[in-house]
């Protein structure tokens, strides 16, 4: 008689063990599958990345609109001047956007003095440059609207191989000051951006 009670025990044992263990894996599965695992962890490039405002010409209302752009913080470190000049050569990722500044257009030196931006550009700023002095004005609003979006920046003066006082070919915008942008209005009723006025200062 006392073996089969010790028997049962055993049994009854066993069974508890086994009971036990299958709800203890169940319960373990349970919140595993309630765990959120993200589809890609973020790296550290994607960390550092910040979005910079550039202009360019919109070819279908014929203003110049910004658009944003991701860069890695790491390339505006060393010289952001030169970074956000070089994104503006390179042109819009926007289709329906155009380049403003001619083609063939190096940076020879970009130098902050104060708060005026000296950009030393090649010839071919102004040899390449066609469209009158509404597309000569929509460049320089594209340069100085960019470079001014960095706090430090408040005018830009414009240099063509080292040299000052220089205009485009029609003579019709001269470099012979800094350029500041006066904007009357941020954004108008439909929270469009508002055309600037360019003035030397």
């Amino acid at each position: 008689m006392k073996k089969k009670i010790i028997i049962l025990i055993i049994i009854l044992l066993i069974i508890g063990i086994l009971v036990g263990g299958y709800f203890f894996i169940k319960n373990n599965n349970n919140e595993e599958s309630n765990e959120i695992i993200p589809e890609e962890e973020i790296s550290e490039e994607q960390m550092r990345q910040t979005i910079v405002s550039l202009y360019f010409y919109n070819n279908d209302t014929k203003e110049l609109v910004s658009e944003g752009r991701l860069i890695d913080v790491k390339n505006l470190l060393e010289n952001p001047y030169q970074k956000l000049m070089e994104l503006l050569i390179q042109g819009p990722e926007n289709q329906s956007l155009s380049k403003t500044i001619p083609e063939g257009t190096k940076i020879n030196k970009v130098e902050l003095k104060g708060d005026i931006l000296y950009l030393d550009l090649s010839s071919e700023f102004i040899e390449n440059h066609e469209g009158g002095e509404e597309k000569e004005s929509a460049t320089i609003y594209s340069i100085v609207n960019t470079m001014t979006n960095l706090t430090e920046v408040n005018s830009i003066k414009i240099l063509i191989d080292g040299n000052q006082d220089m205009a485009f070919k029609d003579n019709l915008i001269k470099f012979d000051d800094p350029f500041v942008v006066i904007k009357e209005n941020d954004t108008n009723e439909n929270g469009s951006e508002e055309n600037s006025n360019i003035i030397n200062k």
